[in-house]
């Protein structure tokens, strides 16, 4: 299994990432019922999808595979921690790592592994110190899980960024094998001024995840061309205010991937519970205010 996932790793390197993305794309948007009826129930079968907290659980009343993909939940399906101080978690998923951003402005990736925080955000330097001697935590999303993004804690929107890259996988395994993986894949920042001081959510990108979506933008890799875009909302001017409630939808995966959050020096207490590979689910305590 090991020597078969080496030969996936390397295949990524030489495959066009892109076009293969598309290509899923087209295919999980395909509304023939036969066919995306049966790849609903045979992804629910092998990844053991639990229906039972989808707001609709009849796999045939989807209208194709990505409908089914970003289902919502049953109200009520995901309590959010949301008690003053709190903070919750953005996503359903697994925890891949967190702490904190060493004093050179590097961020831990697995065993071996680490990359740059201002080569994270797409060469910002000033955004990048803001976060200095800050925390982190990377959130990985299993296919399985729920891929509806929601706010950690209140937040206005100060911008927005669509950084161009490769689209690697994201899996455990690509993290402890590919050099600075998140600062590779394409990935979307999404900064936002909050009661704990600025935060970074930023969505990356994967081999397979056929477009980034947020609530206030829709499908952003459609808009852009290869090379990096922002988007300024602190200033009324340029683009409408975005406010956003604390365990409000923020955004989704059309197909899974990865989370990062940043914090700002001395903002946050991560959770005492969680550590590497631990699961998590969307609105569960993540950490709290300092």
């Amino acid at each position: 299994m090991r020597y078969l996932n080496h030969i996936s790793i390397l295949l990524q390197y030489i495959l066009p990432h892109h076009l293969l993305t598309w290509c899923v794309r087209g295919i999980t948007r395909i509304r023939f019922a036969p066919f995306k009826n049966s790849a609903i129930k045979l992804f629910i079968r092998a990844f053991k999808v639990d229906m039972s907290i989808a707001q609709e659980e009849a796999p045939s009343a989807y209208p194709d595979f990505n409908s089914f993909f970003t289902r919502p939940l049953k109200a009520g399906a995901r309590p959010i921690a949301s008690a003053p101080g709190e903070i919750a978690c953005p996503v359903d998923g697994a925890i891949s790592q967190l702490g904190k951003i060493s004093g050179s402005g590097r961020i831990f990736q697995a065993k071996g592994h680490d990359y740059s925080l201002e080569e994270l955000l797409g060469g910002a330097k000033e955004l990048a110190a803001r976060f200095q001697n800050g925390s982190f935590a990377t959130i990985y999303l299993s296919p399985s899980d729920y891929h509806r993004i929601h706010m950690p804690l209140k937040g206005k929107l100060q911008e927005m960024t669509y950084i161009p890259g490769r689209l690697f996988s994201v899996s455990k395994f690509a993290s402890e094998h590919v050099p600075r993986l998140f600062a590779r894949n394409e990935r979307l920042v999404n900064l936002f001024e909050t009661e704990a001081g600025p935060m970074a959510l930023i969505m990356v990108g994967a081999l397979n995840v056929a477009g980034m979506e947020t609530v206030w933008a829709g499908n952003i890799p459609d808009s852009v061309n290869w090379e990096i875009k922002k988007w300024c909302y602190s200033d009324n001017s340029v683009e409408k205010e975005i406010e956003l409630a604390h365990g409000e939808e923020m955004g989704r995966f059309n197909m899974g991937s990865t989370v990062i959050l940043l914090y700002a020096k001395d903002r946050i207490q991560w959770s005492n519970e969680l550590s590497a590979e631990c699961p998590v689910r969307m609105g569960q305590l993540l950490a709290t205010i300092r």
